[in-house]
């Protein structure tokens, strides 16, 4: 039997009871397989980081920039150098358009959720 390895779950925690504006409004829509029957979980630890939204089986992480985390390009791209090669793709959204644009977001995160070229297409996805 393999040892027990505890999960970090304390920091989760905590950033899931602050969780911005737009982690508010997306989360309702990612929970509970919504998004074409993927499961998603918030908060999730890879490596030193822990990512606002991943989705397992497709191997995507949703993560936004700005808003009360206040945004830094250059923090924002070591994330992702020490995420995508453990196998993830990452996807970013601002967090001010989101709650303007939910339906746009997920439709930008269903396309990123389908195996195939499409889905390099909607990686920074800024604007949305």
């Amino acid at each position: 039997m393999a040892p027990f390895k505890p999960r970090p779950t304390k920091r989760p925690q905590t950033l899931r009871r602050g969780a911005t504006e737009a982690e508010r409004r997306l989360w309702p829509h990612l929970s509970c397989r919504q998004v074409d029957g993927y499961r998603s979980n918030s908060q999730m630890p890879v490596g030193p980081f822990i990512c606002e939204f991943m989705c397992r089986q497709a191997k995507l992480v949703v993560e936004g920039e700005g808003g009360q985390h206040g945004w830094n390009a250059s923090a924002d791209a070591s994330r992702t150098l020490c995420i995508e090669p453990v196998g993830y793709c990452v996807h970013r959204f601002r967090n001010n358009k989101v709650p303007f644009n939910v339906e746009g977001v997920l439709s930008r995160i269903l396309v990123a959720l389908t195996p195939g070229p499409l889905r390099k297409l909607t990686r920074n996805a800024g604007g949305a």
